[in-house]
């Protein structure tokens, strides 16, 4: 069985390479069980695999690659003026073997600079295995994750280790982050998790007076009068996001809310890599109606 999934694995990946929209087909039948229409797509998942195959700037705009690039969109968020939400970076390494750990303060993130979910968050250096750690980011170096969703993106990236500061939350554990959803230059929702240690996470949509948005499965089985701690930094992250979205058709733009301050988390140009499967129905029709694709330059 598992070698049989692997070749499928590979026989998809070469579709990718080479036949970009059938490969999308494929996959999107795979996760919703029902053909993707790239004439007409009226889901935002559906606009999301027709941007992969039309959208210029997937392809040849040089903007897209960098700012999916976890370490070099800090060259956009500075040019855009914003500087002051960029979180420390500590150290950017080329490979795993040349981080140099002694360096390195008692807490911090490390990520690799492409694709998603390639990052250790420690909280204790001493309690850190470092050969395991370096195992799994070599592990990882090898990965190309623009053939498993078709997001291409993060096909050109030059791959790069970054070590940011450890983000304190107010209320411990991990930090709680904020990603606005922005179409055309506009924030229209923030999405949030709400106990994400429990293991049993739930997911919230607010709009930007913070009133929860009955558009998901946790919203609407909410009870009357629910809400959440409203994040201190709120209608910064609205004007931050307006800022940093302008020159894009949708982006997801990502923050954390500390005490002290905002600090920006990432751009996402395809949630999920466009195969959100938990979105219920209506909401994706409700998202994708926000997505005029007649706006957006096809290469």
């Amino acid at each position: 069985l598992r070698l049989g999934m692997n070749v499928l694995r590979s026989a998809l990946n070469w579709l990718t390479k080479n036949n970009l929209p059938l490969s999308l087909k494929v996959r999107y039948f795979y996760y919703f069980r029902k053909k993707l229409d790239l004439n007409d797509p009226k889901t935002l998942d559906a606009k999301i695999q027709w941007m992969k195959v039309h959208l210029y700037g997937y392809h040849q705009d040089p903007i897209y690659t960098q700012c999916a690039d976890k370490y070099k969109v800090r060259e956009y968020i500075k040019s855009c003026g914003c500087p002051e939400i960029l979180n420390e970076l500590i150290a950017v390494y080329d490979t795993p073997e040349d981080i140099e750990w002694e360096k390195l303060p008692q807490k911090f993130a490390l990520k690799w600079n492409f694709g998603n979910g390639y990052n250790i968050i420690c909280h204790d250096k001493d309690s850190l295995n470092i050969p395991q750690t370096i195992n799994r980011l070599r592990m990882w170096g090898k990965e190309e994750p623009w053939l498993k969703t078709g997001e291409v993106q993060y096909k050109y990236t030059e791959k790069k280790i970054i070590i940011e500061q450890f983000i304190e939350s107010e209320r411990g554990g991990l930090p709680v982050d904020y990603k606005i959803y922005c179409f055309h230059g506009q924030p229209e929702l923030l999405f949030t998790c709400e106990n994400r240690d429990s293991g049993t996470p739930q997911f919230y949509f607010f709009d930007r007076h913070w009133k929860l948005q009955r558009i998901n499965h946790d919203g609407l089985v909410a009870p009357v009068g629910f809400s959440l701690p409203k994040p201190k930094h709120l209608d910064e992250m609205f004007r931050y996001a307006e800022v940093l979205s302008k020159r894009f058709p949708f982006v997801r733009v990502d923050f954390y809310d500390t005490p002290e301050r905002l600090l920006f988390g990432e751009l996402t140009f395809t949630p999920g890599g466009g195969f959100d499967t938990s979105r219920l129905p209506q909401t994706q029709l409700y998202l994708g109606e926000k997505l005029d694709l007649s706006k957006v330059a096809i290469k």
